[in-house]
């Protein structure tokens, strides 16, 4: 069986944990950022694990991981 390849915009948008969780950035992160409040900008800064009805599709994309 040859190697799988890892899907390059994939690893680049997504991030896997120690414990082996994906996580992921928010959309709406850059256009027109300046004009929400800043509590609302907060919302978009942190990571968010994948749902896990995506979890199996999404490590597809990124076999070994994130380099």
């Amino acid at each position: 069986m040859p190697k799988m390849k890892t899907h390059k915009a994939a690893a680049k948008r997504l991030k896997v944990t120690g414990t082996g969780k994906i996580l992921r950035m928010k959309g709406l992160r850059g256009h027109l950022r300046r004009n929400r409040s800043p509590r609302a900008k907060e919302k978009y800064d942190k990571m968010f694990a994948v749902s896990p009805a995506d979890v199996k599709r999404v490590k597809r994309l990124i076999p070994y991981g994130v380099p």
